[in-house]
This record gives structure tokens, sequence and C-alpha cells, in this order.
């Protein structure tokens, strides 16, 4: 009997290789799935299929964990604020846990003997798969041809040419990675410090002009309102979202960090949706959360996009986060109004019971109703004699 592959298939030219390649010249049988994080739709997802059929795979299936991806990433993200570097919304990095955990689910339900995936040795996402079906599979093994081999993207189109599989992978300029939460654009200009995308390069062009002022409302920090409108799946929300805002070329921008393997790496990206969501709630979370709730839940979720972006999920650690994340918001809650322009939009306002502004005890610059002039002073004096005492000790000591 042959022994049993399962690749991790989106259907591009490392994975297309990849099909051919193990089963032609290993003789594997080849399993075949694409995990859909919200990127593909259904007629993408019929092409990868017939594609996959077409190199000769066994069999082909579509994992759909777009909603599971939401549900225990993004929203972790949004109460966290998560920025990576202050800039990306860590939109692929994100998806791929969750590709990668339903690959292996997969794997395991199929008894394959290995797991394979198609990424190359200079990027994130091999350490993200490996990782995790290491730690949810060790018995599982792990190929890696395009890794392994160093192989160039003409020798893999050649190689398929040459066995009878003939397919339009010349002309991407681009690698482009779509997903719920933004979509990535890397190639050309991207590997170069000094030089940024062209507009054609993003998969949404910029269409709308003038601007238009829209809503986000938000219930224990979730978004479940646009313009008005409830929605009981976020997904949809999302979406809706991003079809309204993309057209105005908004979260559009360039990420450079710290790659997993230690070398620098840049990438382009256009997120509209994520960008607006996170920046509302952030807003809304001035508004309704104490200074220190506010202090600490910046920390932590510098910790969680970073571990998130390193292929850390798994790690114990990042439930604990997710459980402070979680309590956090149960008064985050309330509208926040935007106006989108080409390019950019602005944070109008929020409305909220929960607003820490509308108390009784004073109105900033203009008015105190709970303390006196009196209180103000013994606290300032109070305040400052840390202060005073190291000035004192300083100047006793004729230091000025």
């Amino acid at each position: 009997m042959k022994e049993k592959v399962l690749l991790a298939f989106s259907g591009g030219l490392d994975t297309s290789f990849c099909a051919m390649y193990l089963s032609r010249e290993k003789g594997y049988e080849v399993h075949t799935a694409v995990a859909n994080t919200g990127g593909f739709d259904e007629e993408e997802l019929k092409r990868i299929e017939e594609r996959a059929y077409r190199l000769g795979v066994t069999s082909h299936v579509a994992l759909d964990v777009t909603r599971e991806y939401y549900e225990k990433s993004i929203r972790y993200m949004i109460f966290g604020n998560v920025l990576r570097n202050g800039t990306y919304p860590i939109s692929v990095s994100s998806e791929r846990i969750f590709q990668a955990m339903a690959i292996i689910d997969y794997a395991q339900k199929i008894a394959a003997d290995y797991v394979a995936h198609g990424s190359t040795g200079a990027g994130n996402d091999q350490v993200r798969f490996d990782l995790t079906f290491d730690v949810l599979a060790p018995e599982i093994k792990i190929l890696t041809p395009t890794r392994d081999m160093t192989l160039t993207r003409e020798y893999e189109i050649d190689y398929l040419r040459k066995h009878g599989y003939e397919a339009d992978f010349t002309k991407m300029e681009y690698s482009i990675n779509k997903g719920l939460w933004g979509t990535s654009i890397g190639g050309k200009e991207t590997l170069k410090s000094e030089q940024t995308l062209p507009d054609s390069a993003y998969p949404s062009q910029i269409e709308k002009s003038g601007e238009e002022d829209i809503s986000i409302g938000f219930d224990c920090g979730e978004p479940t309102v646009l313009n008005g409108k409830t929605y009981d799946d976020k997904v949809a929300l999302i979406r809706d979202l991003e079809r309204l805002a993309a057209p105005f070329g908004i979260g559009r921008d360039m990420h450079i960090g710290d790659t997993i393997i230690g070398i620098k790496g840049r990438v382009g990206f256009e997120a509209a949706a994520p960008m607006l969501i996170i920046n509302a709630h952030k807003m809304l979370e001035k508004h309704t959360l104490s200074k220190w709730q506010l202090y600490w839940k910046e920390q932590l979720g510098n910790w969680y996009g970073m571990f998130l972006h390193e292929a850390q999920y798994l790690d114990p650690v990042m439930r604990d986060i997710e459980a402070f994340l979680l309590q956090s918001q149960q008064q985050v809650n309330g509208t926040v109004f935007l106006r989108l322009y080409p390019r950019s939009y602005t944070l109008v306002g929020v409305d909220s019971p929960y607003d820490l502004m509308k108390t009784d005890f004073g109105e900033y610059g203009e008015v105190n109703r709970a303390w006196t002039a009196d209180d103000v002073k013994g606290f300032t004096k109070i305040m400052g004699n840390p202060m005073k005492i190291f000035h004192n000790v300083r100047k006793r000591n004729g230091m000025l």
C-alpha cells in the first residue's frame, strides 16, 4: 500500500508542484485540503478543487474554519486592538495557525502518514505550519519539497509543463493572500526598502470620492451593528464593511517587521474593515474603560499579537491573556461614528451609556463638582512629596 500524504493546498504554484511531485516522483497517495479562513469564495474553491484533481490527487476537501477563526482569534485581536508594530492587523499570520490546525486535524481523521505544505525556507509560514503540526500530531511526519529542494519558480513551472500540466503562473507579479482579516501583497517593491507598492498592485481599486459617514456599534467589545443594521453573524459584518470601505482605498499600508526566523521583512496589505473596527473599538474604550484597564490592555494586546504572529497560539498563556481581554470588555458598549474619505478616515465621536465623560463629577477644563479647590491643593502637595524629597537630598549633598 502506498503511504498517504495530506497536502495543505491553495492551488498556487508551490502547492501545485508539491501535489504532482509527491505523487509522481515519491509514489505517495496524495490527498489535498484547502483550509478556508474567509479568503476564498465558492467559485474560487471550485477552481482549486478542479486544479487538485487535474494534478492527480486521490481526494480533495475544503475545510471552512472562518467562524472558528473569528471566534478564537479575530475577536481577541479586536479586544486587544492588535496592530503589529502599530501598523499591521496580523492578517495572514493569524490565519495560518487556524489553517494549520484544520489541516492536521483532517490528516488525523484520514490516518495520513505524512502532512505536507508548500512553504519556502525564507518566510514565516514554514514555522507556523511545522510547529502547529508537530505540537498537535507529532506522530505524523512533515514533508516540504519546495523548501527542502530550494526550488525556483521557473523550475516548478517547467516541471509542471513537462508532465502535461499547463497553468498561467507566469503573469503573477505579486503574491496575494486574501483573508477575512485583510489581504497581504508581496513582491517587487516590497523586496526593496526604498520603494512602495503602486496602486495597481492592490486587489481593490479606489472607486469612491467625496466623503461618507458610517457608524459601527459594539456589544461587549464585539462589532454587532453597521450603519444601524444589527448582525448576528460578525463575519458578515466584517465582509460588508470591507465592501463599503475598500473602494475608498482605506486600510492600505506597508508593514516592516522582524520575521520569526530573524530577518527583516516587508509586506504590503489592504485591510479596510480591520483598521476601521480596531480604531473605532480603541476610541470607544478610551471613553468606557479606566486608566489602568487601558494601560494593561495595551501591554497584553501587544504580547498577544506578537505571540500570535510568531506561531505561539497554542501556548497556554494565550488562553490566560484571552481571559483578561474578554473580562475587560463588559462595558465596551456603544456606537462609534466615522467619516470616510479617499485613502483616509476620521473618528468623529462615540455614543455610549458607559461613557466616563458623562458624569456628575465635573467637566474637563470647565467646572469641578466633586472636589474643592482646597482638595486639589492638598492632593498636589502630597503627590509632590517623593520628588521634593529626592531633590532635597541631592541639594544637601551638593548636587544640582
